[in-house]
């Protein structure tokens, strides 16, 4: 089988173009960084009667995702730049929902990509408690489901202990991804992440939508209320992660859009 790895501010994934064939079971294998070819998951690519192509994702532990803000990026790279499409505006379809992509396209070659990411659901702040301590935070649905925490230093969180047990708390009946999020002074977002099914991750950019939301909704950034009036659209917030930076836009309505990178590492086989 050929698959493709791809990265997109260190989220990296195992792209293959097909219909899915023991899924589960390869994405754990290969996803392994010691005996496999190391990803936080693997994307399946196909043809959609849909849109213009359907994407499948599972994470490192073999578990079925909804939606991947950066693995969608990649998928637009992916068809792009190996010919399967000539266009630059393209709908994959997604567990989460059809989705829009904007390729920015240099000397032939995909360098970002803009998604519109559809309209986040935004709930009211919730705490939950694991151990001896309670959390608040504000839940986010992305297609797919998040708690935003925010936090004075994001820095010193033990992402990795808190994210699985928040991750997995009786709250989240489907489990959640967990951002830790603290505002800078420039008001853009600095953000850690633990993923559902992957465990701490470099990048989430369905969470740096949900952290940028969230943000909007608590009054600590500007939102599309403070540009939308006068006609100039929502102001880009740019959310920190430990991979890089992705600029997020919200609408009036909670529809997002997201623009970041995304890159080709290498190409392999496995049998």
């Amino acid at each position: 089988m050929h698959f493709t790895k791809m990265q997109t501010l260190g989220n990296d994934y195992l792209y293959v173009y097909g219909a899915p064939i023991h899924a589960s079971e390869l994405a754990i294998k290969l996803s392994d960084r010691h005996y496999g070819a190391g990803a936080d998951g693997m994307i399946w690519i196909s043809p959609s009667a849909e849109a213009d192509f359907s994407m499948r994702i599972f994470n490192a532990d073999g578990t079925e995702a909804e939606m991947s803000g950066n693995g969608i990026r990649c998928v637009g790279k992916y068809v792009y730049d190996k010919g399967y499409t000539d266009q630059t505006t393209l709908k994959i379809d997604t567990l989460a929902g059809v989705r829009t992509l904007h390729l920015q396209v240099a000397y032939g070659k995909v360098e970002r990509v803009a998604v519109e990411m559809g309209k986040a659901i935004v709930s009211d702040d919730m705490t939950v408690t694991v151990g001896n301590q309670s959390f608040t935070g504000v839940p986010v649905n992305m297609g797919n489901p998040h708690f935003v925490i925010f936090a004075g230093d994001v820095e010193s969180v033990p992402v990795a202990e808190l994210g699985a047990e928040l991750s997995h708390h009786a709250a989240f009946a489907e489990g959640a991804n967990i951002e830790f999020v603290q505002l800078m002074e420039d008001h853009s977002l600095r953000m850690r992440v633990w993923e559902r099914g992957m465990g701490v991750t470099m990048a989430c950019g369905t969470g740096a939508c949900a952290a940028a939301v969230a943000a909007v909704k608590k009054g600590y950034c500007y939102g599309a209320k403070e540009t939308f009036s006068s006609g100039l659209g929502g102001r880009p917030i740019k959310v920190k992660l430990d991979g890089g930076t992705l600029t997020i836009t919200v609408s009036p309505d909670d529809s997002v859009t997201m623009t970041g990178p995304a890159e080709f590492v290498y190409e392999g086989e496995t049998v």
